[in-house]
């Protein structure tokens, strides 16, 4: 299963559970993307958010208790589009990216083949 004509692009991928950022991870190859840089900490993601090129960040909410607000503001500054991934729902999407898509944890690889899809052709 590939995303059509999408293939090859590359994301940014912020979760602080180990086990799932490799099971996203894997999800994002099985898709033909390339994971471009991974971060489990809003500190290193902080980093590479800055330091490193994507076409696309998924954005774990809450980050070991911090919300993730700082990094999509680096993300929104530089123009990529972002998805976030949470447990909680849109409701528990930091209150300024209400209006961004979120994927509800635990998802499927069509779900996030569809969310992806959508937020780089500016769904």
């Amino acid at each position: 299963m590939t995303a059509t004509g999408l293939s090859g692009r590359s994301v940014f991928l912020v979760e602080d559970e180990v086990m799932i950022r490799m099971m996203v991870a894997d999800m994002l190859e099985e898709l033909g993307y390339k994971v471009a840089a991974e971060a489990g900490d809003i500190t290193e993601a902080m980093r590479l958010a800055q330091a490193t090129e994507f076409d696309i960040a998924i954005l774990d909410v809450n980050v070991n208790g911090k919300v993730i607000s700082p990094v999509a503001d680096v993300i929104k500054a530089k123009g990529c589009p972002f998805i976030f991934a949470t447990g909680y729902g849109s409701s528990g999407l930091p209150e300024q990216y209400r209006d961004r898509p979120a994927l509800q944890k635990p998802f499927q690889l069509d779900a996030l083949s569809k969310t992806i899809e959508a937020a780089l052709r500016g769904d």
